[in-house]
Parts: structure tokens; C-alpha cells; sequence
């Protein structure tokens, strides 16, 4: 800010930190406390630089999307609509088991159960969550218009389905299934890809 104090912490590392708690504890079970003493900052500039709780764990989502869960966002970038749904589970996988972070997945595990307090941040992930699965229902339903998949595809069932292994991958590695459980896993999911007739 212009003509005020110099910040006396680094903004992304304190984000980084406050990911790390959210993602450990839950939205509902991580108190001011948790995400001051793990930021290295006091309340007074939490509220300053971040908001409110609710609005800090906007923020920690967005933080969240651009660096662990970055991943989704490279799978769309794959040239086929199977080879986008392969690197989206196989990235869940690798994502939601890295040794130096928590099990699971930010926005499945953070919203699990909440109390009606914690509304605003419960639905902030389920809106996020059925983003995801819109825009794979979109590129599902082109790649049945480019000849893909075949004609008689139902894109949005698909796309459910995958969206539904995609957030179970994230359950089960918080419930301690291994990396190589999982990836099995895609791979039986993968062979009800449809293929078409002629192929």
C-alpha cells in the first residue's frame, strides 16, 4: 500500500503455510490461531492482508489450484479428450500422495462435514468441484462432435463419472490407499472409455 507499513512477511508463504493447515484440518477445524501461528503473523494482519476466515480460504483455493492442483489445469491442455481424462486421474493420484504434503485433496477434504457457520466455505468448494466437472462434460461433447467418441456418448454421464473417481481418489488416499493402488485404479476406470465402432 502506498504511504503505509512495509508487510514484514512474504504474502505468498504465508499462503503456502495457511494451504498446508486448511488442507491438514478442514475449513471448520482450523481456528484463527492454527493459521496465525503457522503463518508467522498476528490476527491483526491476517484481517489486514487476507479478510476473514472465508476469505482466506478463497484466497488458500486459489493458491491451491495454481500449485498442488495444478495438474487439472494441465490435463485440459492434453490434445485428446481421453488423454485429458487420463493425466486428470493420474495427476489426482501423484496430487492427493506426495510425501511432503497432506493426504487427500484441499477441496474434498476441506468441506467434508461443516457446520451451517461454515456454509459460505462448504459451498465455495462444491461450486468449485461442479466447475470441473462442466468443463469435462464440454470437452467430452467435443470430442463426440469431432468423431472422438461415438455418436450415442452421453457426455454429462461421463463426465459424472469421471468426476466421481476423480474426487474418490482424493477420499481414499486420505484414508491411506497407496500410490500404486490408485493408478491401478485408473486404470480399471479408464476401460469404460468408449470406442467407437470403426476405430
Amino acid at each position: 500500500m502506498a504511504g503505509g507499513r512495509p508487510r514484514g512477511f512474504d504474502v505468498d508463504e504465508a499462503l503456502d503455510r495457511a494451504v498446508e493447515v486448511f488442507w491438514r484440518q478442514g475449513y471448520e477445524g482450523t481456528g484463527i490461531s492454527d493459521l496465525t501461528r503457522a503463518m508467522g503473523i498476528n490476527p491483526p494482519s491476517l484481517y489486514g492482508t487476507f479478510g476473514n476466515k472465508e476469505e482466506l480460504f478463497r484466497k488458500v483455493l486459489d493458491r491451491y489450484t495454481d500449485g498442488p492442483a495444478r495438474y487439472i489445469r494441465e490435463a485440459f491442455e492434453q490434445p485428446t479428450a481421453r488423454a485429458v481424462v487420463e493425466r486428470l486421474l493420474h495427476g489426482a493420484v501423484d496430487g492427493t500422495t506426495r510425501p511432503d504434503c497432506p493426504p487427500g485433496c484441499l477441496t474434498v477434504q476441506g468441506g467434508l462435514a461443516s457446520a451451517p457457520a461454515a456454509e459460505g466455505a462448504r459451498d465455495e468448494m462444491a461450486t468449485r468441484r461442479r466447475m470441473g466437472e462442466t468443463f469435462l462434460r464440454a470437452r467430452l461433447e467435443q470430442a463426440r462432435i469431432e468423431g472422438e467418441l461415438p455418436d450415442d456418448v452421453d457426455p454429462e454421464g461421463l463426465a459424472r463419472y469421471f468426476a466421481t473417481v476423480h474426487q474418490g481418489i482424493a477420499v481414499q488416499a486420505a484414508g491411506g490407499a497407496s500410490r500404486e493402488q490408485l493408478h491401478q485404479t485408473v486404470d480399471l476406470a479408464m476401460r469404460v472409455w468408449p470406442s467407437r465402432a470403426d476405430a
